[in-house]
């Protein structure tokens, strides 16, 4: 009976100092001044049999701490383990370049384009645009649209002007279309707006009809995207 209690108490103390050891070296201590789990005297987080830390009933995520939640240190392993995430920066999707554009002015000036009080278009005027303006029109991927604005010298009324300033427009506008030109033509037309100052002193006749030729245009402006 004293060899049978002698082993008995030898085996309890060696379970109680390797349960001790084994507390021991996973001990967590809670945290100062509030902590959401439960602790003992010495202010070390209470475990279950399983090695489990005991929580409180107000424990939160935001509570979780190093050996009890999250990456557990061995021998313990967590029970709510957060996944893996990775780390790796994340590759920028490439940045289209802006596209390349073929816009560009021409401008018909004088009687090369129409003779004085005319909308008829001259000779001069058309194989400017057979040639330079078709070549830079042909250059482009795509053509969005065409502005032409046509303008008249000061002589006559205002609304003469006007009106003769728009139909030099639709001249040049129709010619475009006849050549093949299919992209939206916007005609205008600014009458004697720009007249030349230079020529207020100068009296009605040959000599005003020649200083006023440069008002004589047509501005041509094409809005596409190159190739």
């Amino acid at each position: 009976m004293l060899k049978t209690f002698a082993f008995s108490l030898v085996v309890g103390t060696s379970t109680a100092v390797a349960a001790a050891f084994a507390q021991t070296a996973t001990d967590v201590a809670a945290q100062t001044p509030h902590s959401a789990y439960v602790q003992d005297g010495r202010g070390v987080i209470v475990r279950s049999g399983s090695g489990l830390c005991w929580r409180t009933s107000y424990w939160t995520p935001a509570d979780a701490v190093l050996g009890c939640d999250g990456d557990l240190a061995p021998p313990v392993v967590s029970p709510i383990a957060p996944p893996i995430v990775s780390s790796a920066p994340k590759t920028a999707a490439p940045i289209a370049p802006a596209p390349v554009r073929c816009d560009f002015v021409m401008t018909l000036e004088s009687d090369q384009t129409f003779s004085f009080n005319s909308a008829n278009l001259s000779t001069a005027a058309k194989r400017r645009i057979d040639t330079e303006l078709r070549g830079k029109l042909a250059a482009c991927a795509a053509i969005d649209s065409i502005v032409v604005t046509g303008y008249t010298d000061r002589l006559g009324p205002d609304a003469y002007n006007q009106k003769l300033s728009v139909k030099r427009a639709e001249t040049i506008a129709a010619y475009l279309k006849n050549a093949g030109v299919t992209a939206p033509i916007d005609r205008r037309g600014m009458g004697n707006a720009q007249a030349v100052k230079a020529c207020a002193g100068i009296a009605a006749g040959k000599k005003l009809i020649e200083c006023l030729a440069p008002n004589r245009r047509v501005v041509i402006e094409v809005y596409g995207a190159s190739r």
